[in-house]
């Protein structure tokens, strides 16, 4: 089972937006009490077999605990739901829990710093209020409206919207507890959804990807047998330039300033931030696209996780690219969406893939004028991306077939000093050879 969640916006009149308002005031103040007496009694609240009914003892008065320790609850918060009870104190136990053991990491010693101060704790926080079906909220049969109970200063009522849009996918799984969201103005429900997961077909062909700096993603559809069936290049053009443009916006104001203050074209930068965010939902999209409709079950990347951009001076044009460079949040959301769909995602060793030949005749040549075009030491002249995305695949599928014991791209050694030929493994390697080749591709 896997967990996405939808967002679905809320038609709501000026009166409802001020409910939503005061709800959300409403539970954020019952947590912000909640959480100090959760926190001085912990101890006791841990032990106790069930901690919601132990808390709820505490605060809430009933004909068998007529007179609790904390009459603030009640006297505060009027006929505050139970079940919004029940979800503020699931949240408040988190927070506590996460407080104590940042507190009890510094204690031991586990700072970043040896003057480190300690972790403060902050009842105040930014939470939702959950609301569970049937008791909070109601949906209708089409989900195009939707009745939330909502505290309106002196009542809690149910109160009719409309929802302006749905995805299809609450029809192919099961809805959890939504959240009610009120945030610059708008309102909308993030409402989960439990999704059983499935597999595609194993067709034997992946898509392996290269993410580049000058082209932004360059997809291959590759078989076991190392047969290309199709490529792709995905550059959204118009929002990279969009993106370039505010980057030398602020490298030219910078040029101007001398000495940068704290918060230095903020906006801009959240801007750029924005765009990156767009540019790799899109092309997430379009790469799983591209490899369900070549019947690919995985989609291979470079492991480039914790890789830190060495080129270019400080605060020059390519070391700015390399700040945008879009090569972990790209692989991070496309494994979201192909996971979803029945796939994998893996993830090779990244060395040698853009250097050596994908024909096996050794190290290429990157022109210095066009980075995209290489020489092979053959003289053939090829895309540098295209080549990469080859060899990717390639050492997917030599760990696959056992050529090499893990993705690192090198074939298993042998003990005389001939053998297998000392270089990584290339789409080549994968291409069918005569009885006296060195190694076989499997079947």
């Amino acid at each position: 089972m896997i967990i996405r969640t939808d967002k679905w916006p809320l038609q709501t009149t000026q009166q409802q937006l001020d409910y939503v308002r005061l709800t959300q005031v409403a539970y954020r103040s019952y947590c912000r009490a909640l959480s100090i007496v959760v926190l001085n009694n912990w101890p006791a609240l841990c032990q106790a077999q069930s901690f919601s009914a132990a808390v709820e003892r505490l605060i809430h008065p009933t004909a068998k605990n007529p007179s609790p320790r904390h009459t603030y609850f009640s006297k505060r918060f009027y006929k505050f739901p139970s079940y919004l009870r029940r979800a503020a104190i699931e949240f408040v136990k988190g927070q506590v829990s996460s407080y104590l053991t940042r507190y009890g990491q510094w204690l031991d010693g586990d700072r970043r710093r040896a003057d480190a101060r300690p972790p403060m704790f902050t009842p105040d926080s930014g939470c939702y209020p959950s609301l569970y079906r049937g008791q909070m909220v109601r949906f209708d049969e089409d989900c195009k409206s939707v009745d939330i109970k909502l505290w309106d200063g002196r009542e809690w009522l149910w109160h009719k919207m409309s929802v302006k849009s749905v995805r299809q996918r609450h029809l192919q799984g099961k809805t959890k507890s939504p959240a009610l969201i009120l945030a610059r103005g708008h309102c909308h429900l993030s409402v989960p959804v439990e999704i059983r997961r499935v597999r595609l077909p194993d067709e034997k062909r992946v898509c392996s990807v290269d993410v580049g700096i000058n082209t932004l993603a360059t997809a291959s559809i590759i078989t076991s047998n190392g047969t290309v069936v199709a490529r792709r290049f995905l550059h959204p053009a118009a929002d990279i330039d969009r993106r370039d443009k505010r980057s030398r916006l602020i490298s030219k104001k910078a040029r101007k300033t001398g000495n940068l203050s704290k918060g230095f074209c903020k906006g801009v930068y959240r801007k750029i931030g924005n765009i990156n965010k767009q540019i790799a939902q899109i092309t997430s999209k379009e790469l799983v696209t591209f490899a369900l409709a070549h019947g690919a079950d995985v989609i291979v990347f470079e492991d480039l996780k914790g890789w830190r951009p060495k080129a270019g001076r400080k605060r020059s044009p390519l070391r700015q690219r390399f700040h945008g460079w879009l090569h972990r949040s790209l692989a991070t959301l496309t494994e979201e969406k192909f996971v979803e769909a029945g796939g994998r995602v893996a993830h090779v060793y990244a060395r040698g893939t853009s250097s050596w030949a994908f024909d096996g005749s050794g190290k290429l040549r990157r022109d210095k004028s066009n980075a995209t075009q290489a020489t092979f030491s053959t003289g053939k002249r090829y895309n540098a991306d295209l080549n990469a995305s080859y060899n990717i695949g390639a050492r997917y599928w030599a760990w696959k077939h056992t050529l090499t014991r893990c993705k690192d791209g090198q074939l298993l050694g042998d003990r005389s000093s001939s053998g297998k030929p000392r270089m990584p493994v290339t789409l080549s390697t994968l291409w069918p050879r005569e009885s006296e080749a060195p190694y076989q591709c499997p079947a």
